[in-house]
């Protein structure tokens, strides 16, 4: 079954995943670490460094240690963690890429008030296991941090965290045209690459796949003086343009390959407008908790966990989902037959209102993409809104990062504590239930959209339909006979251990006589499609 069901099911053994941690992507002016208080002081040496990357000279050490007081602007080392189904038992040469954009709210922890915002959190790592164990090659990155959450003034506040995310995203298309350019390494398919973002990963991912014109920056909400229309928060001579390149303070140069993405899926976080998002956008899946107490579910205000700061009004999940699927973004699957738990479970919500201790939501029809998660009210919480954000999350409570106290009270507050103000029951079991569904529900529809397996959901082993399917003669010489007892089969197909459709007819009937039409010897997957979702035999021709 490895042809049929790779990137569905987990093909691949623990043993047979190798993880190469901290590999080099870009490298980048820090801006959590340097000083921009004195042009005198910093601009000599921004210039010494956009000499030395222009000139592929070596940046000095001096600029990495953030010890050493003899410069007063710091780089980062930029660094990603790669899973991989190790190539010695894989055969696949263009495996889809998948990348990981973690939490955080612009902060390391704990200073983010948090155990979580790095690319080895809990879920990063589940999350990314089980894509390389479905046969992608998969990426947790890290990203530039630092923003000025104790500044005067809204403006300021407001204005260096928005530059955080944008300089995330310049981040995360490095990232990618690095991949691209190491496809041959690492088996990639440069024509395929999916982000997910968790979080504040998740406007980041959101951005990355929508911001393609510079006046995007230039809306009311971006700009700090409605009397100056021409000047926005993000500054893109200083900063860098959307593709990430050029900026005085911006490091990234061309390495000939570009930085597109082809789906997007956000675990939490919000679209930054929905002007943004136009038709032929990458398709989108989304996994929001509908009383979200930060990133909002429809539209509203994000909120910072770790200062309670209103920043900017956003459209959530339920609200850009429908937008993508009336410009059509989600054809490629929006009509996947139902009967997988997940996909029923999604739309059963559709339509409904959910009411909770905070409100009431009435979630959206026309929203194919969108998983609702309806989470439960916790009144014995000491603080509303009772709601939970992330339930997917876990952190060791035991370990040094959540012991740090990031309020000190009284009583004090440490950041495993302050996590629980939006996940109080956290724990791996839990949170690897919800990414349960989160394979569940998105993985089929990424095989959708990108093009990598038949476009349905599989029916179990132990459903009257696949019960009921018989096939025969198999191992088959010229012709095989396929009967259904117990519903009407709507289309055959068949593949070859490689994951190529080599035949393909509508039957509309109980029964069909497939013809072998010059297929070479060997081992067949033959998938059924049936209005419940699909079955699959292996067939081999003599």
């Amino acid at each position: 079954m490895n042809a049929q069901e790779r990137y569905l099911s987990e093909v691949f053994t623990n043993a047979q995943v190798i993880t190469q941690p901290n590999v080099s992507y870009g490298v980048n002016i820090d801006f959590l670490t340097s000083d921009f208080s004195n042009p005198a002081n910093y601009g000599p040496e921004v210039t010494e460094l956009q000499t030395a990357v222009s000139t592929s000279q070596p940046i000095p050490a001096v600029y990495f240690n953030i010890a050493d007081p003899s410069t007063v602007v710091k780089v980062a080392d930029l660094k990603m963690d790669i899973y991989q189904p190790d190539q010695s038992v894989d055969s696949e040469t263009a495996r889809p890429i998948f990348i990981f954009v973690h939490t955080g709210n612009a902060l390391p922890p704990p200073l983010n008030g948090s155990p979580n915002g790095t690319k080895t959190d809990s879920s990063a790592v589940e999350v990314c296991k089980r894509m390389a164990r479905r046969g992608y090659v998969a990426v947790s990155m890290d990203y530039r941090n630092g923003w000025n959450p104790l500044g005067t003034s809204v403006e300021e506040r407001r204005g260096t965290l928005l530059n955080a995310i944008y300089r995330a995203v310049h981040d995360v298309k490095q990232c990618v045209r690095s991949l691209k350019a190491n496809a041959a390494t690492y088996a990639l398919d440069p024509n395929k690459v999916i982000l997910y973002g968790e979080g504040t990963g998740g406007y980041i991912t959101l951005a990355v796949a929508t911001l393609d014109e510079p006046s995007e920056l230039f809306i009311p909400k971006f700009v700090p003086d409605p009397f100056q229309p021409n000047v926005s928060y993000i500054d893109t001579n200083t900063v860098g343009n959307i593709d990430g390149f050029n900026g005085a303070l911006n490091l990234y140069r061309t390495n000939g390959q570009n930085s597109d993405v082809n789906f997007c899926v956000n675990a939490g976080g919000a679209l930054a407008d929905t002007s943004w998002l136009a038709p032929g956008d990458v398709p989108m899946v989304a996994f929001h908790t509908v009383f979200d107490p930060f990133a909002p579910f429809s539209q509203g205000i994000v909120i910072v966990p770790t200062t309670g700061e209103q920043v900017v009004e956003v459209q959530g999940s339920n609200v850009f989902m429908k937008l993508a699927n009336d410009y059509g973004n989600n054809n490629s699957f929006s009509t996947l037959p139902g009967g997988d738990a997940w996909t029923d479970r999604a739309r059963s919500l559709y339509g409904s209102t959910q009411t909770h201790v905070g409100g009431s939501v009435t979630i959206n029809t026309g929203t194919e993409g969108l998983f609702p998660m309806v989470t439960p009210d916790w009144p014995g919480l000491a603080v509303a809104p009772f709601e939970e954000a992330s339930p997917w999350q876990w952190w060791d409570p035991n370990g040094a990062l959540a012991q740090v106290v990031v309020a000190p009270g009284p009583p004090p507050v440490t950041a495993g504590q302050a996590s629980q103000a939006s996940n109080p029951n956290f724990s791996g079991t839990k949170g690897r239930a919800y990414i349960d569904t989160i394979m569940g529900y998105m993985n089929p529809r990424i095989v959708c959209a990108l093009e990598l397996g038949p476009c349905a959901v599989g029916i179990d082993e132990n459903d009257p339909i696949a019960i009921g399917v018989e096939m025969a003669p198999n191992p088959a010489h010229d012709i095989v006979r396929i009967n259904s007892a117990n519903a009407v089969i709507r289309m055959v197909e068949v593949y070859d251990v490689n994951g190529r459709r080599v035949s393909a007819e509508n039957v509309e009937n109980i029964a069909f006589t497939l013809q072998r039409n010059g297929l070479k010897a060997g081992a067949y997957f033959v998938v059924l499609t049936f209005d419940q979702g699909t079955v699959t035999r292996k067939l081999m021709l003599d």
